[in-house]
């Protein structure tokens, strides 16, 4: 351990890191009124605690009220947010965490009709296509007053006692700026990339004067944006020498492309069916030939790519945000030479993609990331062993297990099938999403680590189960697909299992309809196109895939976008019927009452699922809770203790879509919040 690469100390100036491991400014969407106050806090010292070297706070936290967060930032253009950063870092500095935060101003990455209605403001007035934003032309009054809320935001975060701060400058105000595809301005601020830079350099002065040479300031940026007419990798390096040289910067932290798009944003922080540090080595290149400190993260989710980042010298500081979000453990399970325990991140993006649609980030598979105000990452004993019977081994079923098991109590699984794993399993057929079984795989593997007896290919019945005698059953059983739909012609289609599953083979000239509007249509879907199979995928929405978000979707689409696909929204399917050797699909529409014809060979369907939940129900008279779920003990995380049946032996409860059709954070959710009392 010593000699590990990874938990080499780094020093920054005057500021030591204990290790090589951060997580790159980023903004989980936690804030109360823009302020970064218990949860935010609980989350940032749950990794600090277990051993993290930095932790950057706040992507994009606002220094100006024309820079309206889009999804929930810290507010750092206001002063009560001093006393809320500093409770923060004093708490992560208890336990030898470095802290920082990036500011910013969103330009035009932002929208008008938010926060208090102001003008976007960009260096030209051309849109971004994310936000859709037609922005104001700076003016020399908005620059003057600009330059002032950077060094004013500057000034409140040494105030607070953070360890430095970090500019943001790709995507947002800065890069606007400094690329030939978002500046129009005329000199002093336009034009050479000497005029380009002006702006930020008198931020960077502005901010010196402030907080003085000491305090440590960093530039996140685009070394590349790998745009027609964009900021090119020459230019990167000319201005990523140019930092270093002004003597304004203490160290660099290097990114490559665009963030103006969902494609563009996808490929800088690349989701699951990506490669994995695809920026490693560009970020690598800067750093031979500037020779300066360089922090880079992107898509580094596991331990061995980050140690390699550091031990071949690509970088000095190694992000792995989204892996720590997975699990805040990572530096202690190092340490300790438990790396196999590591949970680990699948790059589902459930996190960032939740943040970008108005939410809070959640990790897909671990449910307290996000919750560590009500949900512990660590498991306590239980006071009074038990047995806990789990029916189902999917996600659900093996996290209630998992967790009954961290509480010492005595647990057994009844399994349907002959592999765990249930409806994961049937997502990781695809080639996109493969890395989602290592949900299911870490979980495994953690129930045998502590002794969870799994029977597999054993159709719970209810006298058996009850012979058994637990004390608590959870039913985990999950759902099926819809199968009763369209009511004319139900018999005639297949459904998006049916072709997850190898069990149907894909015909030539087909119709997908897609009435759920989550993965298994558009996994199905790339499977049929890729077939060469002439693909038409309708939907009743007003946009295709509502519950597949934005980045997440863009892989899709990259497989889907061919000449043999075709895209069809606002359409429903009414009916199938035979017609000679083909099918006949009578297509009608919620806006008019249409009656269009389609003449395909195959109609594969996607209705969604319902629960399969029948043992559940024989079970319940039996239960001494009759199946109740206490909801305000379960929302703050309290023990459950309905009691409607004395004479009932055991506790009865069900986890996921044997409740209803929802997602597997749900079912994983659903058995921690249950099980962590037991």
């Amino acid at each position: 351990m010593a000699q590990d690469p990874l938990l080499q100390p780094f020093q920054l100036k005057h500021l030591t890191l204990r290790n090589r491991l951060m997580m790159t400014s980023h903004e989980p969407a936690y804030p109360e009124d823009g302020m970064p106050k218990a949860l935010y806090r609980a989350y940032h010292v749950e990794r600090a605690r277990a051993g993290l070297g930095l932790t950057m706070t706040a992507g994009s936290a606002a220094v100006a009220k024309d820079s309206p967060p889009v999804f929930n930032n810290i507010l750092a253009y206001k002063d009560e947010v001093v006393p809320w950063l500093r409770d923060l870092t004093e708490a992560c500095h208890e336990h030898g965490t470095a802290v920082m935060i990036q500011l910013t101003h969103l330009g035009r990455r932002t929208r008008w009709d938010k926060g208090d209605w102001l003008p976007a403001v960009s260096a030209s007035h051309n849109r971004e296509a994310s936000h859709r934003a037609f922005p104001k032309q700076v003016e020399d009054w908005d620059i003057e007053r600009l330059i002032g809320d950077y060094a004013d935001a500057a000034e409140r975060m040494q105030a607070a006692g953070l360890d430095g701060i970090e500019l943001q400058a790709y995507g947002h105000l800065m890069d606007q700026f400094w690329s030939p595809l978002t500046n129009t301005l005329e000199a002093p601020y336009g034009g050479s990339l000497d005029n380009r830079l002006r702006f930020t350099f008198e931020v960077l002065r502005a901010i010196r004067a402030r907080v003085g040479a000491d305090f440590i300031v960093g530039v996140r940026y685009t070394g590349d944006e790998q745009l027609p007419g964009g900021l090119n990798a020459d230019e990167g390096l000319d201005i990523s020498r140019r930092l270093k040289d002004s003597g304004m910067v203490d160290f660099l932290n290097v990114v490559r492309g665009h963030i103006d798009t969902d494609p563009g944003l996808t490929d800088v922080i690349p989701v699951q069916g990506m490669p994995s540090a695809p920026h490693l080595d560009f970020a690598g290149e800067i750093r031979r030939q500037v020779d300066f400190p360089t922090f880079h993260g992107a898509k580094i989710q596991d331990v061995g790519t980050a140690r390699y980042a550091i031990e071949s010298g690509k970088v000095d500081m190694i992000g792995m945000t989204r892996a720590h979000m997975a699990d805040p453990h990572i530096v202690k399970k190092i340490i300790e030479g438990r790396e196999h325990d590591i949970r680990p991140c699948v790059g589902a993006n459930y996190c960032l993609d939740r943040i970008y649609q108005g939410g809070a980030a959640y990790c897909i598979h671990n449910a307290a990331t996000g919750r560590e105000t009500t949900m512990p990452h660590e498991i306590p004993r239980a006071e009074t062993k038990r047995k806990v019977l789990v029916i189902g081994a999917g996600p659900g079923g093996l996290e209630a297990a998992r967790v009954a098991a961290e509480r010492g109590h005595e647990v057994l699984v009844l399994e349907a099938m002959s592999e765990a794993g249930g409806q994961v399993r049937l997502t990781a057929q695809s080639e996109r999403r493969r890395d989602m079984i290592a949900i299911i795989d870490w979980r495994l593997a953690q129930c045998e680590k502590l002794g969870v007896q799994i029977r597999y290919n054993c159709w719970a019945e209810a006298d058996e189960v009850r012979q058994e005698s637990p004390d608590v059953i959870i039913v985990a059983t999950g759902g099926y697909p819809i199968e009763d739909q369209p009511t004319v012609g139900s018999d005639l289609v297949v459904n998006s299992w049916d072709i997850l599953s190898g069990h149907v083979q894909p015909g030539q000239k087909v119709l997908l309809f897609d009435d759920a509007g989550d993965h298994p249509a558009l996994q199905a879907a790339e499977m049929i196109a890729k077939t060469g199979a002439e693909l038409e995928i309708m939907t009743p929405d007003r946009t295709f895939s509502a519950e597949v978000m934005a980045m997440t979707l863009v892989p899709y689409m990259r497989a889907l976008q061919r000449p043999n696909v075709t895209f069809t929204p606002t359409y429903r399917l009414k009916s199938v019927e035979r017609s000679g050797d083909a099918l006949l699909a009578g297509i009608t529409s919620d806006y008019l009452d249409l009656d269009h014809e389609r003449h395909i060979d195959q109609v594969v369907v996607n209705y969604g699922i319902k629960p399969m939940a029948d043992i559940y129900f024989d079970l319940k008279p039996y239960s001494s809770n009759g199946g109740a779920v206490n909801y305000d003990a379960l929302i703050v995380g309290k023990a459950q203790r309905v009691i409607r049946n004395e004479a009932g032996r055991f506790q009865l409860f069900r986890v996921g879509d044997a409740v209803e059709a929802r997602n597997t954070h749900a079912a994983i959710y659903d058995a921690l919040r249950l099980v962590k009392d037991l």
